[in-house]
């Protein structure tokens, strides 16, 4: 039988200070090598690229407001950016989704330098249903492995770039 695919229905639209007053807030972050100009341009500019270096993300593309994302399972978001602080700063929230019980949801990146390299950090903060922010807490680590393998691959293709 064909997995039915979901239809993307609006979440809560939250603004930036919902990453200090979300339900669930995870934070990671990893020292790479690339400087920030950068990295900052990976994450904010070449969205179509996301997919060579974040695994979970099958795909992404630029719009009007902010980019539409495809992630691995069939999770699709509709997003707005919030933040652009080149080459600090960038934030954007969900204003749809189809995964079953989110209810907002923003993402902060921020990149620092440190040396002649950057200091990435990611905020993941969401709000749904009891046993949505349990579960995402839970699967807090295996993001957290996520982010790290994914920022590792940026650095890697942005030493290649160079």
């Amino acid at each position: 039988m064909a997995r039915r695919s979901r239809s993307p229905r609006p979440l809560r639209p939250v603004d930036p200070d919902f990453l200090d007053t979300a339900p669930v807030r995870l934070v990671f972050t990893l020292g790479i090598i690339a400087p920030p100009e950068a990295v900052y341009r990976a994450l904010a500019v070449d969205t179509e690229a996301w997919p060579a270096w974040f695994r979970a993300v099958k795909r992404a593309r630029r719009t009007s407001v902010g980019r539409d994302v495809a992630l691995a399972g069939g999770v699709r978001f509709e997003e707005t950016v919030l933040v652009d602080e080149a080459p600090k700063r960038y934030v954007y929230r969900a204003d749809t989704c189809n995964a079953p019980g989110l209810r907002a949801l923003v993402e902060e990146w921020r990149v620092e330098p440190i040396g002649p390299g950057s200091l990435v950090q990611w905020t993941f903060a969401m709000d749904g249903p009891a046993p949505l922010r349990t579960a995402m807490r839970v699967l807090g680590p295996g993001l957290g492995r996520a982010f790290r393998a994914a920022v590792s691959a940026l650095d890697l293709r942005l030493a290649g770039a160079g």
